[in-house]
């Protein structure tokens, strides 16, 4: 946005709905354009029931040809679990690669001391699967996800022949202490824009709310799904009108924004003059 031009975001209520720790970098740069974000964490994470598994892959990562990372929470979890049980994430002689799904999983990854050698263009799994393409072929490739992940990217992978070992490296919970009053004014519409980043966002906030006040909410407030897999996951709960960033970078979900905001501002310039 350049500087001394007033953003279309001004004063609108931006409801983020991802784990807290998640929101900082978008919360400051909502409110540089003096947009008021609203965090209201839906989801939480935990640590995996069982860490047997993942910590046999820790253990034995150097016999794994790439590691695929779908989240800067995935890279976290690994993080935090090998320094647990003493093991180093970096291993010598460039194995394993990474690949991730997006910007911010890379910048995860590269702040990790990993080299990333692939981010997707198109950010979602089964996308980052077909780019690889031929180089997944007869690769051993570690991918650590949630308890609630999609299947279509471990099914992806395998189709280019990979060799996948898919283990819970933590778990997505509903959050311990939900703000009931924030939700309550989000759920009366006292919100312009409402930002789901994963499809269980998507699920617990349906289940907070109700079908009936979630209908009346899509004809108020726009409805924002970062990445396709999140925009189905709205579609499955019966929102229709949804604004997309297919790109996951606050940058992108910006834009998205802004562009919605000064479509609405215009259309409501035109209308007044016509008035």
């Amino acid at each position: 946005m350049a500087e001394g031009i007033p953003s279309a975001l001004a004063g609108k209520r931006i409801v983020i709905t991802r784990a807290a720790a998640q929101c900082e970098a978008l919360s400051n740069e909502l409110s540089a354009r003096r947009a008021i974000p609203v965090v209201l964490p839906l989801i939480s994470f935990g640590e995996p029931q069982d860490f047997g598994q993942l910590d046999e892959a820790i253990r034995g990562l150097a016999r794994f040809d790439w590691i695929i990372l779908t989240s800067a929470q995935a890279l976290r979890a690994l993080a935090t679990r090998s320094g647990s049980i003493g093991r180093a994430l970096i291993q010598k002689g460039g194995k394993p690669q990474v690949a991730t799904v997006g910007p911010v999983s890379a910048e995860a990854a590269e702040a990790a001391g990993f080299e990333v050698e692939h981010v997707a263009h198109i950010h979602n799994g089964v996308a980052l699967a077909e780019e690889l393409g031929e180089r997944l072929r007869d690769r051993t490739v570690l991918l650590p996800r949630s308890d609630r992940a999609n299947p279509d990217l471990p099914a992806a992978l395998k189709r280019y022949g990979a060799r996948v070992t898919e283990v819970i490296a933590y778990r997505t919970l509903y959050p311990a202490d939900i703000d009931q009053r924030n939700l309550q004014k989000v759920a009366k519409g006292k919100a312009e824009a409402i930002l789901f980043f994963s499809p269980s966002a998507v699920q617990h906030f349906a289940e907070l709310v109700g079908s009936e006040p979630l209908s009346a909410l899509e004809n108020r407030v726009a409805m924002m799904a970062v990445g396709p897999v999140t925009a189905g996951a709205l579609r499955k709960i019966g929102v229709r009108r949804i604004l997309t960033s297919e790109d996951t970078s606050a940058e992108s979900v910006l834009a998205v924004l802004e562009r919605h905001f000064a479509g609405e501002l215009n259309r409501s310039h035109a209308g007044a003059k016509q008035g």
